[in-house]
């Protein structure tokens, strides 16, 4: 009988546990506001620094900007993301190295907040391909 309260106490305890653990990681998280993270690539005696990629955040955390750098410091690609009245993102547009639109994405929700469809198109809007989601949940 005093395994039985034991083991109910140390159980009792998993939950408390766990929901600290959960609190701890979620203060870890970094505040994305107004935030720029940088990238840099170095040599083995991390002497020479170059930019690899750059990712800037808006004032509500949100992802507007993603620059990728060659070797020598210049532009390889670059993404701007631009988001939606839902809070979702609505479209992606990819440039080149010199800034010149390739190519743009769109997207649709489902009415879980989950991407749907993402339609690609050139630069001049000429629908290139879809492609479409499926969640598939396993019941056990």
């Amino acid at each position: 009988m005093k395994r039985i309260a034991i083991l109910i106490s140390l159980l009792m305890m998993v939950p408390a546990v766990s929901v600290f653990a959960q609190s701890e990681e979620a203060s870890a998280k970094i505040n994305k506001k107004n935030l720029v993270v940088k990238e840099w690539n170095t040599n083995a005696k991390g002497a020479a620094k170059t930019l690899d990629h750059m990712t800037t955040y808006s004032s509500d955390g949100k992802k507007v900007e993603e620059i990728e750098y060659d070797s020598a410091g210049k532009q390889k690609w670059r993404k701007r993301y631009e988001w939606g009245g839902n809070g979702k993102m609505a479209r992606e547009l990819v440039y080149d190295e010199r800034n010149r639109l390739v190519n743009y994405k769109k997207f649709e929700y489902n009415e879980f907040g989950k991407k749907k469809v993402q339609y690609t198109y050139d630069a001049k809007g000429k629908l290139l391909s879809s492609k479409i989601f499926e969640y598939i949940t396993a019941d056990e």
